[in-house]
Parts: structure tokens; C-alpha cells; sequence
């Protein structure tokens, strides 16, 4: 007999879920927020490419002059954090051709007795300091000269010296990638689990207002119609992500954006599509429980509300916090619990912050308390669905009167 009972409720959970699913994904609003999600993801991953790649190289002429101070001027660019690369040019005249061209930001035609630099309309800064600092190399070199030294072996130490640094609590280090993708999975798991819980809220009090639930409830079972419907509309939420994700690392790969990156799109994608199904099943059952207490749309929001404020909270801490600095207290402590951790700890696994022990431990919480869920909302979900009147109270619902 049990058997058969778990035969027939799943199979009717199965039916409503079905239902769900087709009802969802030929839905026109489905279709057009899919299509621009994509849209939003290939176009900014466009600009990264396109802003990531621009050159920020500094490109100087040397006349015959000063073609013996090429490396010199090389030096003092590394020595002062910028990249500077040099041609030599027949004359003066060339090298000012190029410079109006703008294939070339300067050319410098003199080093003695003074350093003289031509350029189209302003110098740029960071070859102001390039150049400042050449000057006072030059400087001390004349000075050096006139005591008997070598100038060139002085300023190239000086133009390299850097100060040797120790760090006691040496942060670790992430790359622009690492960093970029924690924000992005952050911002879609956020979008994708809230859109995803308001239409299990939506759908319970639309089922409840045209009274089609009376109907269905006289062949289901009201756990199982709940049950059906969270499967459904969380099955459809996840072939959205699906799409999304996949576009999102297709647009990376076929970009190159993360060429230079240590980040490994592959299983941040599959991390976030886990974390999704996990975030998904704690706030749709809740989200499902407490539309159930309510007749109308526009009361949906007075239930609802509390939850969407446990969702920003941690989801503004992820975003705006973790990507910098992920071994923050508050967002190493957020990562565990339980309806933060899906908003949380997929930022952290992305900048590669988090150890293997850290995400199951944080994986184990959050399902753990996933079949308490189950047990809390399907009984407020049974109590409260046939309701049709005002709002009925919670602690009435959980009672069972």
C-alpha cells in the first residue's frame, strides 16, 4: 500500500510540475527575459574586450641622437609602472611626422645639455613621469660624470631600485577575471532566484483566486500540488540559467576575455547552476508557504516581504564585499548559513578563496535544512491554500485551524 501511495504521489507531483513547465517556458514575459539576459552577457562581455584590450603602452621616437638612451628610457618607464616601447626614426623631422600621425605620443630629439621631448598638443602623464624621472637621472649622471663614474651604469640602478617589501598578512591574489566573475554570478544567481520564487508566490495566489485550486485539491493531495509546482517553475528557473550561464561562457571563450586569467569558467558555471537548485528549494518553499496566507496579488508583498530582505541582505554583502575582499569575517560567516550561503559562497569559490572542506560544510548546512523546510511548508501550504478570505495568520495556519 505504501508503495502504491508513493507511486501516486509522484506521479502527481510529476503532473503538476509538467504542467508548470509548459505553461512557463511558451510564456511570451519567459522567452523575452531569457533573450535579454543573453543579450546583457554577450554585450558586456563585448566591452570588456573591448576596454580590457585597449593599449596602454607608451610609444616614443628616438632620433640618432638619443638612440643610445633607448634602453635607459625603457628602464625608467618599468622603474615608474609604465610600458615603454621605442623606435628609432632617420631624423627629427620623421620622428615629428609620426607624432601628428599619432603612431608615436612623443619623440625625444635631445638628452644633453638639456632633454628635449616633442609632442602633438600635451605630454600624457604617464610619460610626464617617465620623462621627469629621466631628467633627474640625467642630472645626477652629469654630476657622476664630472666626478669620474660611470652615468649610464648609475641610472639604469637607479631607474630599476625598488624597495624590497615584507607582508605579514600578505592578502592573496586575484585577477581581474576572478574578480569580474564573482560579480557577475552573484548579480545572476540574485536576479535568477528572485524571479524564480515571485513566480511560485505569484502562482499560488493566482491558483487560489480563479479557485482552480478547489480543483485540483480534489484529486491532490495540497504537499503535492505544492510540491508539483516548486519542481515546476524551479526546473523552468534552471533551464533559464542554463542558457544564460552557457552564454555567458561561450561570450568568455569566444571573446578571450579571460585569456589572461587564472579563473576556471567551467566549474564556477556548474557551481552556480548547483547553487541555484539549492537557493531555489529554500526560498520557494518558504515563498510558496507564505503566499498561501493570501488571496490577492497585490497582498503578495506583505507576506513575501520579510524573505526578499534575507535575500538582498546577503546578496548586497556578496557583490559589493566578497569580490574584494572574500576572507572577510562577515563574508567568510555569511558562506555557511543557510539562505546566504547561495548568494555568498559562489562568489567566494569563483576567486578561488574557499576550500574544498568550506563548500561542502557550507553545501551540508543548506540542504540540511532544506527537509525541515519541506515538513514547515507543507503544513502552513495544507492549512492556508483552501482559504479564500482575508489573510489568514500564520501561527493559524501552522495550527492547523
Amino acid at each position: 500500500m505504501s508503495t502504491e501511495r508513493s507511486l501516486s504521489a509522484g506521479s502527481a507531483i510529476r503532473l503538476v510540475a509538467s504542467r508548470e513547465v509548459r505553461t512557463r517556458l511558451a510564456s511570451k514575459g519567459f522567452i523575452w527575459i531569457t533573450v535579454a539576459f543573453v543579450v546583457v552577457i554577450v554585450l558586456g562581455g563585448l566591452l570588456l574586450k573591448l576596454t580590457g584590450s585597449s593599449d596602454s603602452t607608451q610609444h616614443v621616437a628616438l632620433t640618432p641622437d638619443t638612440a643610445s638612451a633607448a634602453a635607459q628610457v625603457q628602464a625608467t618607464g618599468t622603474g615608474v609602472g609604465v610600458t615603454v616601447e621605442t623606435q628609432e626614426v632617420a631624423d627629427r623631422a620623421a620622428g615629428e611626422a609620426l607624432v601628428r600621425s599619432g603612431d608615436v605620443d612623443a619623440v625625444l630629439v635631445q638628452t644633453s645639455p638639456t632633454l628635449e621631448i616633442v609632442v602633438k598638443q600635451t605630454l600624457d602623464d604617464p610619460l610626464t613621469s617617465v620623462f621627469g624621472s629621466l631628467a633627474q637621472q640625467l642630472a645626477l649622471g652629469s654630476a657622476v660624470s664630472d666626478l669620474g663614474g660611470d652615468p649610464a651604469q648609475v641610472a639604469e640602478q637607479i631607474a630599476t631600485a625598488k624597495p624590497a617589501i615584507t607582508s605579514l598578512e600578505p592578502q592573496p591574489e586575484h585577477d581581474g577575471g576572478q574578480i569580474v566573475a564573482g560579480v557577475i554570478v552573484g548579480i545572476l544567481l540574485f536576479v535568477a532566484l528572485m524571479n524564480a520564487g515571485q513566480l511560485v508566490a505569484q502562482g499560488v495566489v493566482e491558483e487560489k483566486t480563479s479557485r482552480v485550486v478547489e480543483l485540483l485539491l480534489a484529486t491532490l493531495r495540497p504537499w503535492q500540488l505544492m510540491a508539483g509546482k516548486v519542481l515546476g517553475i524551479g526546473l523552468v528557473g534552471l533551464v533559464q540559467l542554463v542558457v544564460v550561464v552557457g552564454a555567458a561562457v561561450a561570450t568568455a571563450l569566444g571573446f578571450g576575455v579571460l585569456d589572461a586569467s587564472s579563473l576556471d569558467v567551467g566549474s564556477v558555471a556548474v557551481w552556480a547552476l548547483v547553487w541555484f537548485v539549492v537557493g531555489f528549494a529554500t526560498y520557494a518553499l518558504v515563498l510558496a508557504a507564505l503566499a498561501a496566507l493570501v488571496s490577492r496579488q497585490e497582498d503578495i508583498g506583505s507576506v513575501t516581504g520579510p524573505v526578499i530582505g534575507l535575500m538582498i541582505v546577503p546578496y548586497i554583502i556578496g557583490i559589493s564585499i566578497a569580490p574584494y575582499d572574500p576572507e572577510n569575517t562577515i563574508v567568510v560567516v555569511l558562506s555557511y548559513i543557510p539562505f546566504a550561503a547561495p548568494f555568498v559562497m559562489p562568489i567566494r569559490q569563483a576567486l578561488g578563496s574557499a576550500e574544498g572542506w568550506e563548500v561542502a560544510l557550507s553545501l551540508g548546512l543548506s540542504l540540511a535544512v532544506i527537509p525541515v523546510l519541506v515538513w514547515l511548508a507543507g503544513r502552513i501550504y495544507s492549512n492556508a491554500v483552501l482559504y479564500a478570505g482575508g489573510r489568514v495568520r500564520l501561527k493559524d495556519a501552522l495550527a492547523g485551524r
